[in-house]
């Protein structure tokens, strides 16, 4: 759920590499400069590290499409990963609900300057806290200085004691609430999962209706992404999938693909890799979003020292972040990590060229090993980004 310094981990291990790739062309198309092999050799580096199923998937401006797979879906069987495998969305749940925020805009129904309290009069006070003082625009660019206190796991003991807990939307506000804020509205940056629960709750505010229905209605209908589904407190994910892994210290690697999603009310969304190239491809071509909204979008600040670290170079715009490609220019993405499933994308400024790679175990045990896993994976997208030529 948060890009920060991951509490979402796991392990080396040794497994014999699974691997599978295939390519669809629809028509006769020059070569893509990123081949099929080259995406192997990156999903396999990926794997090397120790993460037990790595699935990865690359559209080109042509329409062709290059999949490729490796390690295991079950470290228990030797299972090979599906190449359409479900896992959970996560964080990247949230572009969606910017999504829909900057439609409302656009048809006149909220404002990025309303106040929190315009919508939700008296949710966000106490210890400093005052929705008054802070904007829809704040949220979503989490500069809104809210402090982020959803709960989490840090042992394998407190997985098994938590992973069905139900909460509330409510509940999860009162948690942020009960902490002074990070910072003066606008005077900083901090990643706050509160504040999309927030966003969340204007959406429902707004229109009557629960964000996970108005964003099936306005973005995965239709797009056609018949494999993005929001499965609210089922703690299970649909097949195919692959086992998620969580390290929590060394030798204490877990299966912890079996949970209830903190904000499973908004973002319990599960999804695939084709549908989440489908969705940035989409985006950014500005099929979802007015122009002056997707600029909107676009307009960013830096991030933390902490998250500078996960992303070189990084930018936060909202609900979307920019970062640099090795070949110049940048791309546009919102990694997700949940529950031992990692997930990163990226697409080109315009979205003719994607990626997504989704890592089903998490190693979290060291800062080496995360700082590895990340740096590994946004290599993989910066290579197909960059048609093969990045960084080689």
């Amino acid at each position: 759920m948060i890009p920060t310094l991951r509490k979402h981990l796991a392990l080396a291990i040794g497994v014999a590499t699974l691997l599978t790739a295939e390519v669809t062309t629809s028509v006769a198309q020059p070569q893509d400069p990123y081949s099929t092999r080259q995406l192997r050799q990156d999903t396999e580096a990926i794997h090397a590290l120790g993460v037990s199923g790595v699935q990865a998937r690359v559209i080109a401006p042509n329409g062709r499409q290059s999949v490729a797979t490796s390690g295991t879906a079950d470290l228990s069987t030797g299972q090979p990963v599906a190449s359409d495998g479900y896992f959970r969305m996560a964080s990247t749940s949230k572009t969606l609900v910017a999504v829909v925020v900057l439609q409302l805009e656009a048809e006149g129904r909220l404002s990025l300057n309303d106040p929190v309290d315009h919508w939700l009069p008296g949710v966000v006070r106490r210890n400093g806290n005052d929705g008054r003082r802070i904007t829809i625009r704040q949220l979503l660019q989490h500069t809104s200085g809210i402090h982020d206190d959803l709960p989490g796991y840090t042992t394998p003991e407190e997985y098994y004691q938590q992973r069905y807990d139900v909460y509330s939307s409510r509940q999860l506000i009162a948690r942020a609430m009960a902490h002074a804020p990070d910072f003066a509205p606008g005077e900083g940056w901090a990643y706050s999962n509160t504040g999309y629960v927030l966003l969340a709750t204007i959406i429902e505010k707004t229109t009557g209706r629960p964000a996970h229905d108005e964003i099936a209605n306005r973005v995965l209908r239709p797009l056609a992404l018949d494999h993005t589904r929001w499965v609210g407190t089922s703690p299970m994910l649909p097949r195919p999938h692959a086992k998620a892994y969580q390290l929590f210290v060394p030798e204490a690697l877990v299966d912890v693909t079996d949970q209830v999603p903190v904000d499973h009310e908004n973002l319990s969304f599960v999804t695939t890799t084709r549908d989440e190239n489908t969705l940035f491809r989409a985006l950014l071509s500005g099929r979802l979003l007015p122009a002056r909204q997707l600029a909107e979008m676009k307009r960013t600040v830096p991030v933390s020292a902490e998250v500078q670290q996960l992303w070189p170079g990084g930018r936060y715009g909202l609900g979307l972040a920019e970062r640099p490609l090795t070949c110049g220019g940048t791309y546009w993405s919102h990694e997700g990590g949940d529950g031992g499933y990692i997930t990163l994308n990226g697409a080109t400024d315009d979205g003719s060229r994607s990626a997504v790679v989704s890592m089903s175990e998490a190693r979290g045990d060291t800062m080496e090993h995360i700082m590895a896993q990340e740096n590994t994976a946004s290599s993989l997208i910066d290579h197909a980004l960059c048609g093969g030529g990045g960084g080689r």
